[in-house]
C-alpha cells in the first residue's frame, strides 16, 4: 500500500502565493519559494507550483522559479500552468521541476498526454482536473476555472488514464476554500474507475478532513493550500494526528 501524501499547493499570480475561495477573491499569501523552504522543514512530503493565470493570459511558466525552487528544496515538486507542449515540460523538467501538471491544454488536445508520457515517462505526468458539480453531473471545467467543457469528470478521468497520465490532481470547485472538507463522494466515484493515484484538492480545513478522506476513499494524497500558508495547521502535527488515527504516512 502506499503511503499517504501530504501536498501543500503555492498557486502563483505574479510571482506571489495567493489563495481564493472557489477560484475566486484571491488574497496574497507569501513568496513561493520562502513557503516552500518551510514547508520543507514542517515535513511536508511534496509541493505542488500551480501558476494560475498563466493558461488565462497565455504566457509560460517561470523558469526562473523552478530553477530556483529546485536550488533551495529538497522534496520533490510539480509545477504547472500554461504547459501546452512537449518543449515546455522538457525545459521545465530541466530547470529543476520533478512533475509537470497539465490541465486545459490536455483538453484540449488529449495527445499531449500520452507524447508527455512517452518522451519522459508516466511517473512525471499529472493531469489536474479541475471538476463541478452542474444539475447532478460532474463537469470538467477549464481556463483557471473559467469555463465549463462538455466533458463529464469520470469519463476524462478514464481517457487521461487510457493516455498515459501517471497519477491525477482532482480539485473539487465546489469545495475549494470552503474549509468544509474534502468532496468525498467526488473522490469515491474516481476511484472506481482509476487504478492511478490520486491527489484530493479543495475543502481541507482541518486535520479531522484529512482522516475522513484517507480512511473513506482510495487517494494517495490530500492537497490543502490556505489551512498551511495562513499557519491554521501545522504539517508536523497534521502527521502525527495521522499517526494517532493508524494511518501509513511518509
Amino acid at each position: 500500500m502506499l503511503k499517504k501524501r501530504i501536498i501543500p499547493c503555492l498557486d502563483i499570480k505574479d510571482g506571489k502565493t495567493v489563495k481564493g475561495i472557489q477560484f475566486e477573491d484571491l488574497r496574497i499569501a507569501g513568496d513561493p519559494v520562502e513557503l516552500a523552504k518551510k514547508y520543507v522543514k514542517d515535513g511536508a512530503d511534496e509541493l505542488v507550483f500551480l501558476d494560475i493565470t498563466a493558461t488565462l493570459e497565455n504566457r509560460k511558466t517561470l523558469i526562473q522559479l523552478v530553477e530556483k525552487l529546485s536550488s533551495e528544496i529538497n522534496i520533490p515538486f510539480t509545477i504547472g500552468g500554461g504547459i501546452s507542449s512537449v518543449e515546455d515540460v522538457e525545459a521545465l523538467l530541466k530547470a529543476g521541476a520533478d512533475k509537470v501538471s497539465i490541465n486545459s491544454a490536455a483538453v484540449r488536445r488529449p495527445e499531449l498526454v500520452r507524447e508527455l508520457a512517452q518522451q519522459f515517462g508516466n511517473q512525471c505526468v499529472v493531469v489536474a482536473i479541475d471538476t463541478k458539480n452542474i444539475n447532478r453531473e460532474d463537469y470538467v471545467f477549464i481556463n483557471g476555472g473559467k469555463i465549463q467543457t462538455e466533458l463529464k469528470t469520470l469519463d476524462w478521468v478514464k481517457t487521461v488514464t487510457d493516455l498515459g497520465a501517471g497519477e491525477i490532481l482532482l480539485t473539487s470547485m465546489d469545495f475549494d476554500g470552503t474549509k468544509n472538507g474534502f468532496d468525498i463522494r467526488m473522490l469515491q466515484n474516481v476511484a472506481g474507475v482509476c487504478q492511478l493515484p490520486v491527489i484530493a484538492s479543495g475543502g481541507a480545513g482541518k486535520m479531522e478532513d484529512f482522516t475522513e478522506v484517507f480512511t473513506q476513499t482510495k487517494v494517495t494524497g490530500a492537497l490543502a493550500a490556505s489551512i498551511f500558508h495562513f499557519n491554521e495547521v501545522n504539517i508536523s502535527d497534521l502527521k502525527r494526528h495521522l499517526k494517532q488515527n493508524k494511518l501509513a504516512i511518509r
